[in-house]
């Protein structure tokens, strides 16, 4: 069985740089944590934690100590609790998540309503909410547009989603008269990856997509891939690998999320190797 790997695949340079952030402030005597998963792929984090790098959940739970920002950004709020409390802080924001978040305060500054194109759910999103203050709307989709808008309605995008969910965005607005002020903050790295996934789907036999379950680039991945190759395969290590998945392929693909390292990628590409 051939084992072909996408063009465009794992770490990217915001992950990367979040973790020599934090590999860095780990060689400090001082206790280090994160203010929640530095990334979202568990196995990097149980890493992390067994070098002595502590999760907190919340800013209460740190009392001294090295704080690393999460590469997904916090809130402005949540900066100020820190340094209020007389914390070190290393900001390990990825740089486009930080150029979100400067993107939302510019259209706060505008008035009126700032749609924010993510997971609710997502700290990226809560941490673009934070930027974006009282004026902030969170939509997952076009089914989730408010019917009422305060105008001028500007538009900001979590760095992982789509250019064809925001301009399915642009597009409503429009049809309703309004014309959105746009800031497309999707990540190129993000895009090159779904791409080069979407591209491999169509080739292959099957495909894998590697990553950690929690993490949303790795998620939407997987959606592309599953909309292209009907035997898509989601796994956060090679441990999850089932043979009988490649029963009568020639061909398997191999894709990862930007939160996954070299290592885990390799892992998998020598197993499937081995069928």
């Amino acid at each position: 069985m051939k084992v072909i790997r996408a063009k465009h695949a794992g770490v990217c340079y915001g992950v990367e740089r979040a973790l020599d952030m934090a590999q860095a402030a780990m060689m400090d005597d001082e206790t280090t944590y994160t203010l929640g998963p530095l990334i979202h792929n568990p196995k990097v984090v149980e890493k992390l934690s067994a070098h002595g790098v502590q999760v907190a959940n919340d800013v209460d739970d740190i009392d001294s100590g090295i704080v690393v920002i999460r590469s997904h950004g916090v809130e402005p709020s949540v900066l100020d609790c820190l340094n209020a409390k007389g914390l070190t802080v290393i900001d390990a924001t990825c740089p486009h998540v930080a150029k979100a978040q400067r993107a939302a305060a510019e259209l706060r500054d505008l008035g009126g309503t700032v749609l924010v194109i993510g997971r609710a759910e997502h700290p990226e999103v809560r941490g673009l909410c934070g930027h974006a203050g009282n004026a902030a709307v969170v939509v997952a989709g076009v089914e989730e547009i408010p019917a009422e808008l305060s105008e001028p309605v500007g538009i900001v995008v979590q760095t992982t989603e789509s250019k064809e969910k925001l301009g399915a965005v642009v597009e409503a607005l429009r049809s309703r008269g309004i014309e959105p002020v746009v800031k497309n903050t999707v990540c190129f790295a993000t895009r090159q990856r779904q791409d080069s996934a979407a591209m491999l789907a169509e080739e292959v036999d099957a495909i894998v997509v590697i990553g950690g379950k929690n993490s949303s680039n790795t998620t939407h991945l997987f959606e592309i891939c599953k909309a292209h190759c009907p035997r898509s395969f989601f796994v956060e290590s090679v441990d999850e690998l089932d043979a009988a998945w490649f029963d009568g392929c020639e061909t398997v693909g191999v894709t990862a999320g930007a939160s996954t390292p070299e290592d885990q990628i390799d892992e998998v590409v020598d197993y499937l190797e081995t069928l």
